[in-house]
């Protein structure tokens, strides 16, 4: 019934913006709206980085309920991964081996990425896919950007343009494992010549591959625009709510093979140590409200002034139920101490009770403010982009005991840890392309950065936990583009990058800041029939900032600094037109990423090993797609994904090792348009994984020193988990535009 009125609600508003907007349309032509500008922040095909761009058109067959990360899945260098095993809730990417935190990630020109962890949290924005019109992935350093500074690549989001005509647009999908996702857009077509109101409802719901791992999302997307001659404004509200289920313990190698869905999240045990059932609430919380205002004004002698300001709001948490026969006789974390619940024992006759089994809520409850100004200049041989930044975010983190059997004087608002993080950061960048001959183009790009991060109070154990650190970082960036021909180039590029350590590096030591050197030399050819690029990198690190394979206990990835490391490569893709039907789209990233005279400690001896493999960092990693289409209506694609072996550690342990696998999937689409009904009716049909291979794309890996087993010797224990990826499953959508 829900879904029903869903629909009916969508007819309804088609018909409303239609009568609406008839009698504008019918007297105006078409006016080409200009968007917020991205320019400062997007390459070109004369800016000397290596990119590819995606566009909507790109992805509206696949777009059917499944995070950012996966349909950007198929990309070079891209590896994506599901904790709940399908694509749909906490879903991440890693590009050149670097993960969420190294991915500079942008909105509309202002900063996505979680200012103290640097992460990206997809979930936060379900079916946010459905509001972009645009992609542009860059690899390596690449230009200069708001935020945190790119250590593998940059991702930059535009959202919708804005549409002259009104339309309303609904979209249902469903498939394997419950999923569902309904989405609701609308636009109201230019308005007394000058305002345009867009908008967009989702719904996305999945039970996941892995068990309990569900996911109950909601997210919106709202913009409104005034247009004239001379300025663009515009606002836009985004956001959402997600409930899913923890899916982030991992499975050792043994449970793998006997329940590759089991779940340990949430297990309630018998004071015997007998699984008698799972905690139902054993959830992610969060909601993330995200409100931008834009204004671009052009001025005289052919500058154009941009402002941006953005607000994001977030605040929810993490549930958990903390087994007490678990705690005390496998985990020996100590999450059911009085201690670490900051409780005093009580007493039941002669009986001390210093532990209990309990229900916490870890939050968080964040702030976080941007201003960004930029003036670009196009001119006869020159292109100015200047930009600069002010941030503030203002968290805070605090754990609430919310139950226990054994509480003793405890009150039900009982905090047992709270602090607060407060970073700053200006920046500002300063890009210049200037045509030297009619052949070559000089590339210069400047950022300064200032970054501060304070934190006091207490983490959860109890520790006490303060940072007062400040960085001033100069990233300079210089390239050259050579037009071979018309449609041909050469570029090569030096850029320097440094960034400052996150707050779970600050928690589990004392990290210094990474500083990285990256060159690029590349080829690009465009023709009406194959388009292909092919570069290499070589990217040197200083102290850089690496995964352990370990997580912390609420879940983070351990990072540590390494000394001196190294990533090369090579990438190459490319698009031919094989036919009038037939359309192949390969790439393939090969790459060596070592580290330099690597020491770990082992069995309490520190032991030299030399030159070892980079964390998540596979050699090999290919996609490819095929697509026939042999009318504008119909198309079916084969689209290939190989990832080579790769270790979730730094030392080479077999343990740690992650299989490379191989999957493919299809995707089919049909489309009817000028019906008398609608202007245009999509069914897709999404088949992934076709070949039912069994595979694990992330996990984590971890060592510890066992001193009490054989007293007086210390041995060094391995251990690791994996995510287990779902086998076959299916999604089919139908969209309908009006």
């Amino acid at each position: 019934m829900k879904t029903l009125r869903f629909v009916f609600f969508g007819l309804l508003l088609a018909k409303a913006l239609s009568l609406g907007a008839q009698q504008l349309q019918d007297s105006l032509s078409v006016i080409s709206l200009q968007e917020v500008e991205v320019q400062g922040l997007r390459a070109e095909d004369d800016t000397p980085v290596t990119f590819s761009n995606v566009t909507k058109e790109n992805l509206a067959g696949r777009n059917l309920g499944q995070d950012i990360p996966i349909l950007l899945n198929f990309l070079p260098g891209v590896v994506t991964t599901s904790d709940a095993g399908a694509g749909v809730g906490y879903t991440g990417i890693r590009v050149r081996g670097s993960d969420a935190t190294r991915v500079n990630v942008t909105i509309n020109g202002i900063p996505y990425n979680d200012a103290e962890s640097q992460g990206t949290y997809w979930a936060n924005l379900p079916d946010v896919a459905s509001s972009i019109q645009s992609f542009q992935l860059q690899r390596g350093v690449g230009t200069s950007t708001n935020g945190s500074g790119a250590f593998g690549a940059s991702l930059n989001l535009q959202t919708d343009w804005l549409s002259p005509d009104a339309y309303a647009e609904i979209a249902s999908s469903a498939g394997s494992f419950n999923t569902q996702k309904n989405t609701l857009r609308f636009a109201s077509g230019l308005l007394n010549n000058h305002f345009v109101f867009s908008g967009r409802l989702s719904k996305i719901n999945s039970a996941g591959y892995v068990d309990r791992a569900s996911a109950n999302m909601k997210g919106y997307t709202f913009q409104l625009a005034y247009k004239d001659e001379k300025r663009l404004l515009k606002g836009v509200a985004f956001g959402g709510h997600e409930i899913t289920y923890q899916a982030w313990y991992g499975l050792d190698k043994e449970t793998l093979k006997s329940n590759r869905t089991y779940n340990p999240a949430g297990e309630i045990y018998s004071p015997q140590g007998v699984l008698t059932g799972f905690y139902d609430n054993q959830v992610d919380n969060y909601a993330q409200d995200h409100f931008q205002l834009h204004w671009k004004e052009l001025l005289q002698n052919a500058w154009t002034f941009s402002l941006g300001l953005n607000y994001t709001y977030g605040r929810g948490f993490y549930e958990e139920y903390n087994d007490l026969w678990y705690d005390q006789n496998v985990s020996f974390s100590g999450n059911t101490n009085f201690s670490y619940l900051q409780l005093n024992p009580s007493k039941q006759g002669e009986l001390t009770i210093d532990a209990t089994e309990n229900i916490t809520q870890k939050w968080l409850d964040n702030d976080y403010y941007v201003v960004t100004l930029g003036l670009q200049r196009q001119g006869n041989k020159a292109k100015w982009n200047l930009g600069a930044l002010y941030s503030l975010y203002d968290g805070d983190h605090f754990g609430s005991l919310i139950w226990g059997q054994q509480l003793g004087e405890a009150l039900p608002t009982h905090l047992f840890y709270e602090s607060n993080g407060l970073k700053k950061e200006a920046s500002s960048f300063a890009k210049l392309n200037y045509e030297l001959t009619d052949l070559i183009k000089a590339y210069v790009d400047l950022q300064l950065r200032h970054v501060s991060y304070k934190t006091n109070g207490t983490l959860n154990g109890p520790r006490n936990f303060a940072v007062d650190e400040a960085f001033t970082f100069f990233n300079p960036k210089l390239g050259m583009t050579y037009r071979v021909a018309e449609n041909k180039r050469w570029y090569t590029s030096y850029a320097k990058a440094q960034r400052e350590p996150n707050r779970t590096d600050y928690e589990n030591g004392n990290p210094k800041p990474e500083t990285l050197h990256d060159i690029e030399l590349g080829w690009r050819q465009e023709s009406t029939r194959f388009n292909w690029q092919a570069n290499i990198y070589w990217m040197e690190y200083k102290d850089q900032l690496v995964l352990t394979g370990a997580r912390d206990e609420v879940g983070y990835p351990i990072r540590e600094n390494v000394g001196k490391s190294r990533r090369l490569g090579v990438e190459i893709e490319a698009k031919a037109k094989l036919s009038q039907v037939w359309l192949w789209q390969p790439n393939v990233a090969l790459s060596s990423n070592k580290n330099i005279n690597f020491k770990f400690q082992r069995d309490g001896k520190i032991v030299d090993l030399g030159t070892t493999n980079l964390s998540y960092s596979p050699s090999v990693i290919a996609g490819n797609a095929l697509v026939y289409a042999p009318s504008t209506a119909f198309q079916i694609g084969v689209l290939s994904k190989y990832v080579g072996r790769q270790y979730m550690g730094n030392i080479d342990a077999e343990t740690s090792l992650l299989e490379g696998y191989f999957t493919s999937d299809i995707n089919v689409v049909y489309l009817f348009q000028n019906l008398s009904w609608a202007k245009e009716v999509q069914l897709s049909l999404l088949l992934n994984n076709i070949f039912n291979a069994t595979y694990e794309s992330n996990g984590y890996f971890y060592t510890y020193d066992d001193d009490w087993s054989v007293p007086g010797q210390i041995q060094t224990i391995e251990g690791a988990g994996f995510y287990p990826q779902a086998g076959i499953h299916f999604l089919g959508g139908i969209r309908v535009l009006f």
